[in-house]
């Protein structure tokens, strides 16, 4: 979504598949895919984006729904927040079902979907560190039925991108039958963008703990040494939740301060410069979502 035509759009196509909306845009390299248009709608309403065309996406039916292939969920692009955030939904995934349940008002989790969150990469997307924590890799669909797939971590990051005529056709999630937790703090009272959020999920077959930390940054981080540390104490055998308050409390911190760092030393050898009261707030922040989330996961 980088067109900066001066025109407003004057040609919508509305495709009834994947592939012909993979056409659609190849035959019109100006032309802006559309799901839900909670971002693209904001950006044109601002005038920051003036789309020369626009392929609507809302008639294709394939990438509205999710089906079971081998032992992972593949979820379309066009799932809306709300369908996300219902029970049938919810027993599936349930943290992504609860980041998309706190995707905003309304109006925004009926129009807006998964594959517009992934493409449009706002930092305080609230499905992006679930799907970071999941590991969840991104089914592309390419000109001539082309498919391909890369990780998600590598779209968010820059390291792949999407390439001309490309679209995310399908998110592909590992089920992992276990406990999984996503909390945000949002900066008011009710449906906002995140200040911070934290996405727990607990792998008991490699006896793991993935973490990752969304608004913080401008993508998702993933605080591995914390992760390895708090996995390496659980007793994945018995009673995981039996794990004592002063670990989840460490862990929290130890996600923050991986998140958050302090600045570095200044090279002259003078006093290490401290972290501004902001960042100090939202390193505490930070700590406290951690520590919650993964006390919800092990419980």
């Amino acid at each position: 979504m980088t067109t900066h035509a001066p025109q407003a759009a004057h040609t919508v196509t509305l495709p009834g598949s994947l592939d012909e909306a993979v056409a659609a845009l190849a035959a019109m390299p100006a032309a802006v895919p559309v799901a839900g248009g909670t971002d693209l709608m904001a950006a044109v309403n601002s005038g920051l984006l003036r789309p020369a065309a626009l392929v609507g996406l809302g008639r294709i039916s394939e990438i509205r729904g999710w089906r079971y292939l081998d032992g992972h969920a593949l979820l379309g692009a066009g799932l809306t927040h709300a369908r996300m955030g219902r029970p049938d939904f919810a027993a599936l995934i349930p943290a992504l079902a609860a980041a998309a349940r706190a995707a905003g008002p309304p109006q925004i989790r009926n129009a807006g979907t998964l594959g517009g969150n992934i493409v449009s990469n706002a930092p305080t997307g609230d499905a992006l560190p679930v799907l970071a924590a999941l590991e969840a890799t991104l089914v592309i669909a390419g000109p001539e039925g082309a498919r391909r797939e890369i990780p998600v971590s590598h779209l968010l990051a820059g390291v792949e991108m999407l390439r001309p005529g490309e679209l995310v056709g399908f998110v592909r999630v590992p089920l992992l039958h276990a406990p999984q937790a996503f909390l945000k703090a949002t900066g008011r009272t009710g449906p906002g963008r995140a200040a911070a959020s934290v996405a727990i999920v607990l792998d008991p077959a490699r006896r793991g703990v993935r973490c990752a930390v969304g608004a913080v940054a401008p993508m998702p981080l993933r605080p591995l040494e914390a992760e390895r540390w708090v996995a390496s104490l659980i007793d994945w055998d018995g009673d995981r939740g039996h794990l004592d308050p002063q670990v989840t409390t460490a862990f929290g911190e130890y996600v923050a301060a991986a998140c958050i760092p302090d600045p570095p030393p200044p090279e002259d050898g003078s006093e290490p410069v401290p972290l501004p009261p902001a960042a100090i707030h939202l390193r505490r922040t930070v700590a406290a979502l951690a520590r919650r989330a993964l006390g919800r996961a092990l419980a």
